[in-house]
């Protein structure tokens, strides 16, 4: 079988599975966040939460009630990292997390980014990978889902001033969709070979009679909802590119399937939902998920065509670009895995981004700068897309001199002014913390893999910050590894470009669900634009690459644009 008709094969099998589950799994949830029926363990969340589930919130209270739960589980996290020398874990002899690395884990688990600034088997004990890092895995997940359902609802809703329960949605959104397909995500992941142990590791005697220790941990476990929850943060340093935790080609897919499933499966969610309000039809959520496969597609295409055609006699001699790729997953396991994961808020890796083509790099760069919407992480992708889509109906709005209206609700100042400052928000944490990191003497000594260590002319050294500031405001956490980013700046700056990067969109999209669901519904006219035809998809996908080539075209022209060139 030749490299090509596996690649093909690959993808259809993907795509296949996928196809298999979007109608019963989308279906489902749209289910669990509409009924009116909570089962006995919610009750007694509910109880031990003193939350009413019958009283819905406004769109204020929600997202207080978001960072609230954001701040508290923060705070948590840091605290435990702080403690886990005096903390009981069996098999470790880990040291306290020193304070800087300790708030950027706390920050980036919290805010769904899992960015790894540290090698997990000697930094974490397995009590704070599994009570810590594993929880935050399930509720930052969870969290997204919430805020995607509650703009779904302002749509949906008339008249109302509510948008739901934030912790009813929570505890279903943990209980009743992530448990469970974790855990059968992680009981086929034990069938491939993925580790799940309590034991700090063993140790051997190697090759040339040097003792080391082999890392063991609770792989298999955190694996499931690093991957379902597009978390992405591994409890092996080598991430997805370990053995212990990607064993073989059929968990590599398996992986894969697992971090597009859910966003993917949300875009049916929501055209059930909108049908069963009368809002509009389930091919709204069919044109969002067109939107979205065509941007997938698209980067795949262009990222594995990169891969197979880089320069170098290394690259000729080997057919491809296979420095940092596995040999067992080869070009079109790693490009696939690669796009996907850049394009989920995932940030889990199977294979070296620092070590791709300029080219292939610099699409994967282009990838989160797109928002990551496609199809985006969980209920991040949905809200995110949303917003956009409010966007591109304002803009034929301007462009036939209508009034601009979304799904039977007219956008006006506050709808537009909460979609465009929420869209505002990544790209000035992005361009901000580039630039002045750029101008860090301390920041060009951290540069990697650039030709030439230290330069500030170094075009790789420039698409490393770039990555690394797309990756923490998108909240995806993969990098270019050549990049050191473990001192007091790089802790700092870009912790808060995870915590800004996820939290200032999630209150301005619920402002805007929250004014959306205060208007009545319009009935189309002769001037309205259907959303749910070809032709809104491509006004769609246009607005999508246009707000990030104006945006970012001049960074990545100086970075791996230039570097391609060179």
């Amino acid at each position: 079988m030749t490299p090509a008709v596996a690649a093909g094969l690959q993808i259809a099998v993907l795509i296949g599975l996928l196809a298999c589950l979007y109608v019963p799994l989308g279906d489902y949830m749209a289910h669990v966040f509409s009924s009116d029926r909570d089962l006995g363990v919610e009750r007694a969340v509910y109880r031990v939460l003193r939350v009413d589930a019958r009283r819905e919130q406004s769109w204020r209270v929600y997202a207080l009630s978001v960072l609230v739960f954001s701040a508290a589980g923060l705070l948590a996290l840091y605290a435990l990292q702080r403690l886990q020398h005096v903390l009981p874990s069996a098999g470790n002899d880990q040291t306290a997390v020193e304070p800087a690395m300790a708030f950027n884990t706390a920050v980036s688990f919290v805010t769904n980014t899992n960015w790894q600034a540290y090698l997990p088997e000697s930094t974490m004990t397995n009590l704070t990978q599994m009570a810590g890092l594993t929880v935050q895995n399930f509720l930052s997940a969870a969290v997204g889902m919430c805020v995607a359902i509650a703009v779904v609802r302002g749509l949906c809703r008339v008249r109302s001033e509510t948008l739901g329960n934030f912790w009813v949605d929570l505890t279903r959104a943990v209980v009743r969709i992530l448990l469970p397909l974790s855990m059968v995500l992680a009981a086929l992941f034990l069938t491939q070979g993925v580790v799940q142990s309590f034991s700090s590791g063993t140790a051997v005697t190697a090759l040339d009679g040097a003792a080391q220790t082999i890392a063991a941990a609770p792989a298999a476990s955190q694996e499931a909802i690093k991957l379902l929850g597009t978390n992405g943060g591994g409890v092996f340093g080598a991430n997805s590119a370990h053995p212990f935790s990607n064993p073989t080609p059929a968990s590599n897919l398996l992986s894969i399937l697992a971090l597009l499933l859910l966003p993917v499966a949300l875009t049916r969610t929501f055209g059930t939902m909108l049908a069963q309000s009368g809002a509009g039809t389930r091919a709204h959520g069919l044109t969002i998920l067109g939107v979205m496969a065509t941007l997938w597609a698209g980067m795949l295409a262009l990222v594995t065509w990169a891969e197979y055609h880089a320069m170098g006699v290394a690259a000729a001699a080997a057919g491809g670009q296979m420095e940092g790729k596995e040999v067992r997953l080869g070009i079109p396991g790693s490009t696939l895995f690669a796009v996907s994961t850049t394009g989920t808020s995932t940030g889990a890796v199977n294979s070296s981004h620092d070590s791709y083509s300029a080219l292939g790099g610099g699409a994967l760069i282009l990838n989160m700068l797109l928002g990551e919407i496609a199809p985006g992480g969980v209920g991040t992708g949905l809200y995110g897309i949303l917003v956009l889509a409010v966007l591109a109906v304002f803009v034929g709005g301007l462009l036939v001199g209508r009034t601009p209206e979304f799904l039977g609700k007219k956008i006006g100042r506050r709808e537009i002014t909460c979609a465009s400052l929420s869209l505002l928000v990544m790209p000035v944490l992005v361009l901000t913390g580039v630039a002045i990191t750029a101008l860090l003497p301390s920041a060009l000594a951290a540069q990697g893999n650039g030709g030439e260590p230290g330069s500030p002319n170094s075009a790789h050294g420039l698409s490393e910050y770039l990555y690394a500031f797309a990756s923490a405001a998108n909240n995806n956490g993969s990098a270019f590894g050549g990049l050191t980013v473990t001192d007091h700046w790089f802790q700092a700056a870009l912790g808060v470009a995870m915590l800004l990067g996820r939290l200032l969109p999630i209150v301005l999209v619920l402002a805007m669900a929250g004014a959306f669901a205060a208007q009545v519904r319009s009935a189309p006219g002769p001037g309205t634009l259907p959303t749910d035809r070809p032709l809104f998809a491509g006004l769609l996908t246009g607005v999508v690459v246009l707000v990030a080539a104006l945006t970012f075209l001049p960074a990545l022209v100086l970075g791996p644009i230039a570097e391609a060139l060179q």
